[in-house]
């Protein structure tokens, strides 16, 4: 059975202090102990949270380095994040994409690194209004899945989350429809399945992200391949975040 993974992506939000009120608050109000709660805040805040000790909420980073270390001002290495205290990095995010021109190969790249080092990654993949509008979001997907899986062997599988935000969705107030998320979260499944097998296929935890909010989050979450979700904006108030936590 698939536990539900519901990670909240804080961008560039929250000074440390911020956060540590943030993440006292969110541990107060989650209340499901059936769903895995993990929270990205920005790199400066990962050691203060950590510190906190909490309970019910895990630490997750929204980027790292391809590299373990060495020469590349500005990074931040997979060494430095587990130090943290940190469990998952998400990797591939629209925004990294897009703003930074991270590749399919480079979130192939962090994801290997990750799991060699004992961090699980959440891989996000996602198409554009464009893309959606050419009939390209399944091509374009499936292609991406299958370039940051390349080198995952089946027993790492598991350890992995997938993350399908249609970067229409980020930040816009627009979100895919739960019948639309499902198939293409469905397609997702398939395209493991042909890779690792049905086995793998099955156990293998995949969110939706793009706009969800408590108003949406249960229907989001009733669909039959919807494991969890990736949520922005809604994630900064612990209120907000709470309910989406305990959608049920």
């Amino acid at each position: 059975m698939r536990i539900p993974i519901i990670a909240g992506n804080w961008k560039m939000h929250k000074t440390i202090s911020e956060a540590i009120e943030a993440g006292r608050e969110i541990e107060q109000v989650v209340q499901s102990s059936d769903v895995e709660v993990v929270i990205c805040p920005p790199f400066t805040a990962l050691s203060a949270l950590s510190a906190l000790g909490l309970t019910k909420v895990k630490l997750g980073a929204q980027n790292m380095c391809a590299e373990v270390a060495g020469a590349y001002t500005g990074e931040v290495s997979v060494l430095m994040l587990r130090d943290t205290g940190c469990q998952y990095v998400v990797v591939g995010h629209s925004e990294r994409r897009e703003l930074y021109g991270e590749t399919d190969e480079l979130v192939n790249q962090k994801a290997l690194l990750a799991l060699e080092h004992g961090l699980h990654p959440i891989i996000c993949v996602g198409e554009t209004l464009a893309q959606r509008k050419a009939g390209e979001t399944e091509r374009l997907v499936i292609g991406q899945i299958e370039r940051a899986f390349t080198g995952i062997n089946k027993a790492q599988v598991h350890e992995v989350v997938v993350a399908y935000e249609p970067v229409w969705a980020i930040g816009t107030g627009e979100t895919a429809s739960a019948e639309d998320a499902n198939a293409v979260i469905v397609t997702i499944r398939q395209t493991i399945a042909k890779l690792y097998g049905d086995d793998v296929a099955s156990e293998i935890r995949i969110q939706y992200g793009g706009s969800v909010k408590p108003a949406n989050a249960r229907e989001l979450m009733k669909q039959s391949d919807i494991d969890g979700a990736l949520v922005g904006g809604a994630s900064l108030q612990a209120e907000d975040f709470g309910a989406i936590v305990n959608y049920k």
